[in-house]
């Protein structure tokens, strides 16, 4: 195994991750933003009123993008598998 094909694998393995998570993150990052114009505009000051929105908001994106990033590390994981069993290692 070459220095070219482990980073090609790094590579990958950060860029799943990164579109994987991405939704997820999104989601909360999208709950966060309109608790807080809402806490803006109410001048309500309560520093935990911004969890249990997102809390729920970030469980519906689990179950709403499941089966895609079940999906894709399926596919990412027997694409590991293959290149395992061309080089050999095991």
């Amino acid at each position: 195994m070459t220095e070219l094909v482990v980073i090609k694998i790094m590579r990958e393995s950060l860029m799943t991750t990164l579109i994987v998570s991405a939704p997820i993150l999104i989601v909360g990052m999208l709950v966060g933003l309109v608790v807080s114009i809402f806490q803006t505009t109410t001048s309500i000051q309560e520093q935990t009123l911004t969890f249990v929105p997102k809390i729920i908001a970030i469980f519906a994106a689990i179950v709403l993008f499941a089966s895609w990033i079940i999906r894709s590390l399926v596919s990412y994981t027997t694409h590991i598998f293959s290149l395992i069993e061309k080089t050999g290692g095991g």
